[in-house]
């Protein structure tokens, strides 16, 4: 049983009673039963074949391929048998239109598949007068299928008939494209006026613009002619007053050097008065020496003499205070004091067995407030170990630590002696216990701007300074 692609390749028996036309009857009775060629089929274009015409010659064969088996066509056209009409017309449409040139049998057979589709069209086709309603190019693609007598004329007049319709559209469409167009060109010119007119205005508006324009500039030249002249008269008097101010120079200099050869005569009778001052001091100054040397020779044999031992402690050592290592100290508020020459520090520390105590929170929260505890802390001992290396007085820096919540690392320097108060005491009590267990007449500094303290440290025997006078003396270090 032979393969089918769709449909039923059978042609239909004619009806009853009505006579086929002649090329119906070759096609039922096929190949083998015509001997004779057909004059039909002698028949030939003069002209090729109009486009619209073949392309509806394709798809009429694409779809009348369906109904054919695979023996029956063609082989070039074997391989789009399984594709759908419109992919046959598209990928094998130059196949089946030269199939259908040069194979007789497989135009016959579109032909009965075509008769199946158009039975109206080709039986008219048929009997030689094709419907005046039909599409000429349907009537062409069916003619060129069917080949009926005189197909070619058929071909040719429904291909002028396509060219005449074709003809028609194509005017018709240039007579409303040309109708658009004259309506574009219509409204391209009252644009264009419109836009002139608006070009005028613009115009018009642009010229008083730069009438008002040529005045403003004529009015700014005016201006700048004036400041010029305005310039050229401030330049003159600037170089008037530079001529004055060379000569008013040249006079300062003249006299700033008269000063400086009067201050260099004075400094001179200034040294030879001081050179005098120290040769009339000198004999006095060695009568002194020499009564002080004896004194000190007098203790020395005193010392021997009772065999006295040196001294290993101080006063301030039997007060009782944290060391360094124990307690974390604490900020204390101060009030300040006036300030004094720092030059009082060094006669104070000068004077024998001087003993100087620090309020060291009081002293580092007047002069560096922003730095840490820790750095505060640093500085000031720092600045009190050279102070105590240039003086050789006895130092003691107090600092807080009534509230201490940690250990305090810190290695004293050499020369200054470092202690922070207990808890539940002040730095301010430590302080004035340490001036109270000093001998009457020992020679104690106690720096700090609080007032209370500086007033209990006098009380009892001691000399107040201000912070302030501390760290001017330390700037000076």
């Amino acid at each position: 049983m032979e393969e089918r692609t769709g449909g039923d390749p059978r042609q239909p028996e004619p009806a009853a009673g009505k006579e086929a036309g002649p090329a119906a009857r070759a096609a039922a009775e096929g190949p083998a039963a015509r001997t004779d060629p057909d004059p039909a089929e002698q028949e030939s274009l003069e002209r090729p074949l109009p486009e619209r015409v073949r392309r509806r010659v394709v798809a009429f064969t694409g779809d009348a391929l369906g109904g054919l088996t695979i023996a029956e066509l063609p082989p070039p056209l074997r391989q789009y048998a399984r594709f759908t009409p419109q992919r046959r017309a598209k990928f094998g449409g130059n196949a089946m239109a030269a199939a259908l040139e040069s194979d007789a049998a497989f135009r016959q057979r579109i032909a009965s598949r075509v008769r199946e589709q158009l039975p109206e069209l080709t039986g008219a086709l048929d009997e030689g007068t094709p419907p005046p309603a039909a599409d000429p190019v349907d009537v062409a693609a069916a003619a060129y299928i069917l080949r009926p007598s005189g197909w070619a004329k058929l071909v040719a007049a429904a291909g002028e008939e396509a060219q005449r319709a074709q003809a028609e559209r194509a005017g018709e469409e240039a007579q409303r494209e040309l109708a658009r167009l004259r309506d574009e060109l219509s409204q391209a010119r009252g644009a264009a006026r419109d836009e002139a007119e608006r070009g005028r205005r613009e115009l018009e508006a642009l010229r008083k613009e730069l009438d008002g324009t040529q005045r403003k500039l004529r009015s700014a030249q005016a201006d700048v002619r004036r400041r010029e002249a305005s310039l050229r008269k401030l330049q003159e008097e600037l170089d008037a007053v530079r001529s004055a101010a060379g000569t008013e120079k040249a006079a300062l200099d003249s006299e700033v050097r008269r000063l400086k050869s009067r201050l260099a005569e004075t400094e001179s009778a200034l040294e030879a008065g001081r050179r005098a001052a120290r040769e009339g001091r000198s004999v006095e100054d060695m009568r002194v020496r020499l009564l002080l040397d004896t004194v000190l020779d007098a203790a020395q044999g005193l010392r021997r003499e009772l065999a006295l031992p040196p001294s290993e402690t101080r006063p301030a050592d039997t007060v009782d205070a944290v060391e360094p290592g124990r307690m974390s100290p604490k900020d204390v508020a101060a009030r300040a004091l006036s300030e004094t020459d720092p030059a009082l520090l060094d006669q104070l520390l000068a004077l024998p067995q001087a003993h100087l105590v620090v309020d060291g929170y009081n002293v580092t929260k007047t002069g560096y407030p922003t730095l840490p505890l820790e750095k505060q802390r640093l500085r000031l001992l720092g600045g009190l170990a050279v102070l105590a290396a240039q003086s050789g007085a006895e130092v003691t820096c107090v600092f807080d630590g009534a509230e201490l919540a940690a250990p305090v690392l810190l290695a004293p320097p050499r020369g200054v002696r470092v202690l922070f108060s207990k808890p539940g005491q002040t730095a301010d009590e430590l302080i004035r216990r340490l001036v109270r267990a000093e001998p009457p007449g020992r020679a104690v500094v106690v720096v700090s701007s609080d007032r209370e303290v500086a007033d209990g440290c006098a009380a009892a025997g001691a000399r107040p300074v201000a912070s302030v006078l501390l760290l001017k003396r330390l700037a000076r270090s």
